[in-house]
């Protein structure tokens, strides 16, 4: 089945997203797993992801819990430290396959004001021929409705559609409607599906050494 588009996800494809990670580091493992088992951070990035505003939903949490509001205001004040760093060979995949005249979409959970606010720090956020931003359509992976609207909106059958991610529950609610995926666990495993699908030669996709 010839591939007519492929997606990319943004956290840990493009751009490392690894929370527990920034935390450990600045506040060290123990206070971290204090917080987190305290504060789930993760349900108020979601509630970012499906259009709550950045900066408001963060520090209406941390005024919630003042035993950790300097922690938590770190999620919105230091957001580039926690997506960080960026993937470079997923980059270069990017945009070799647009160099091909391969359509690349991103579909991401990311709020609004999270997005705007990376765009000047990540360039290749505005290098997609299609964005779609969780924060923007009021929904997140894997509820189907957003594999929905992204159908409903490029207009190109499930099965052209090549989809690649980090989590299995997106990626199984991509493959239930019938959309092309691949679980992401490195770029080097994605460069070789993109090159076992003929969209790119090896070495357009980096492996040939330069990664």
């Amino acid at each position: 089945m010839t591939i007519e588009a492929v997606i990319f996800d943004l956290g840990n494809v493009l751009i490392e997203w690894q929370p527990e990670r920034y935390y450990d580091r600045v506040i060290g493992p123990d206070r971290r797993r204090a917080m987190f088992a305290e504060v789930d951070l993760h349900a108020m990035n979601d509630r970012v992801d499906r259009g709550g505003d950045f900066t408001q939903v963060i520090y209406d949490t941390a005024e919630t819990y003042p035993q950790w509001h300097d922690e938590i205001r770190m999620w919105r004040d230091n957001w580039l430290d926690l997506a960080s760093p960026v993937i470079d060979h997923s980059v270069h995949l990017l945009r070799a396959l647009r160099a091909q005249g391969v359509p690349v979409f991103s579909l991401t959970n990311l709020g609004s004001g999270t997005h705007d606010f990376a765009r000047p720090h990540f360039p290749f956020l505005d290098e997609f021929d299609r964005d779609y931003v969780s924060g923007r359509m009021g929904v997140i992976k894997p509820e189907p409705r957003i594999y929905e609207m992204v159908e409903q909106d490029c207009g190109i059958a499930p099965e052209r559609l090549l989809f690649t991610d980090d989590r299995a529950d997106n990626i199984n609610a991509a493959r239930a409607r019938g959309w092309q995926v691949h679980q992401f666990t490195g770029p080097r495993g994605w460069a070789e599906r993109l090159v076992s699908e003929g969209l790119l030669t090896a070495a357009q996709a980096g492996l040939d050494g330069q990664f």
